[in-house]
């Protein structure tokens, strides 16, 4: 088994420890963006690992912050270092421009719940939301403690929501819905769009399939034959139920047929990744 090893600031480090000024504003505010990425094919350039995208996602988070930009060409060294030894990466972002590259292991039971689905708990507590919901930055004090709660009543993930108790997200990943003959995803403001959000509505608007982006207001819900949370690494996994606050649990389908259109998107570019191999 080899040691563990991560890449800090233009060097790879073996080990699982890492040493930080103790003003450094990364751990005293959570002031750092990231995002996390799934490898195909232990490659950055598989379609399916949207490195591009995942590029510019940190690109545009520190210039809305107006941080240093990290040195992208030691950046790509590192991810394409760790990319052959680990199918998840997750690259930080430091306001002085360093760069963090963690690798780590898909979930081993990844498969059962993208074809059986799983539970999912409402988080109703304000403290559940997120802080600055539109970028990835590190302060997920409000998401994870949604999801250590969830855990506590035998779910999977949190559905958070906001004020008016309309569903926006769950606590890594993207809201979908089928119902009235369409796809439905909440609506940017107040979630943070993911890089799987987005393939699936170029995918799906490319086609074209049916597909709105709207708000998951309590009069929309009981209109929802079957939901899903999607984010770059688990793809798509079913939902087959949730647990509100107080009541019985609401049922979904977990096997609707609606969700072989939205695998189409992984089945498509994967059928791409192999064209680059030949």
């Amino acid at each position: 088994m080899k040691p563990q090893s991560f890449w800090y600031d233009g060097n790879l480090v073996s080990g699982s420890t890492i040493a930080l000024e103790l003003d450094d504003p990364g751990w005293l505010y959570g002031a750092t963006v990231f995002t996390t990425l799934r490898i195909y094919d232990k490659t950055l350039y598989h379609p399916l690992t949207c490195w591009t995208a995942h590029r510019d996602r940190l690109s545009s988070s520190i210039a809305a912050f107006g941080w240093q930009p990290p040195h992208w060409e030691r950046l790509l060294r590192g991810a394409t270092h760790l990319s052959a030894d680990f199918p998840v990466l997750r690259v930080t972002l430091f306001p002085d421009g360093r760069e963090l590259i963690t690798g780590r292991s898909l979930l081993p039971d990844l498969d059962r719940i993208q074809k059986q689905g799983i539970t999912a708990w409402i988080a109703d507590s304000p403290h559940f939301r997120r802080s600055l919901p539109d970028l990835k930055t590190g302060n997920y004090l409000g998401a994870w403690l949604a999801l250590q709660t969830a855990r506590t009543h035998n779910a999977r993930e949190a559905i958070l929501i906001d004020e008016g108790g309309n569903w926006l997200e769950t606590s890594t990943g993207n809201l979908w819905g089928w119902g009235n003959g369409c796809w439905r995803t909440p609506p940017e403001g107040g979630i943070l769009p993911g890089i799987g959000r987005s393939s699936l509505l170029e995918f799906l608007r490319d086609r074209p399939y049916p597909v709105i982006e709207e708000p998951w207001t309590p009069e929309v819900l009981p209109t929802l034959e079957a939901i899903a949370y999607t984010n770059s690494v688990v793809e798509l996994v079913p939902i087959h139920t949730v647990l509100p606050p107080s009541g019985n649990p609401l049922r979904f389908d977990p096997h609707h047929p609606s969700f072989a259109l939205l695998r189409q998107l992984w089945q498509h570019q994967g059928e791409e990744g192999e064209g680059m191999r030949r």
